[in-house]
């Protein structure tokens, strides 16, 4: 299939061993957005805020997300505590817990967190 998108299903008998299909007729390719957003890099919707609960790989430093909600654009940027603190900053003002709340109001906004 095209390298672009999630197939439906793998054949696996014989002319067709490994060829892909129903490639436009799945909804694969929401399940494996939701998969890697919310299951992955930890982000999950609730109501007008995202909680964070990563699931990072050992070897993996961070990573930098650009999350629209609605006209207003939240650019996220996760790493790893140096220090072994955990902290997350929203326009530059640390938050007590691990919640973004998400605004609409035109403006970028910058949001960091460090976890332990």
């Amino acid at each position: 299939v095209e390298p672009y998108v999630v197939a439906a299903d793998v054949y696996a008998v014989p002319p067709h061993t490994g060829r892909g299909g129903w490639s436009w007729y799945t909804g694969s390719a929401g399940w494996m957005y939701r998969l890697v957003l919310e299951s992955l890099l930890g982000l999950t919707l609730e109501g007008d805020h995202l909680l964070l609960a990563p699931c990072l790989n050992e070897d993996w430093p961070g990573y930098t997300v650009h999350y629209r909600y609605r006209e207003t654009l939240h650019h996220i940027a996760v790493s790893r505590a140096t220090n072994g603190l955990t902290q997350l900053t929203v326009d530059g003002e640390v938050r007590s817990e691990l919640t973004i709340p998400l605004v609409d109001d035109g403006r970028d906004h910058y949001i960091t967190a460090t976890l332990a």
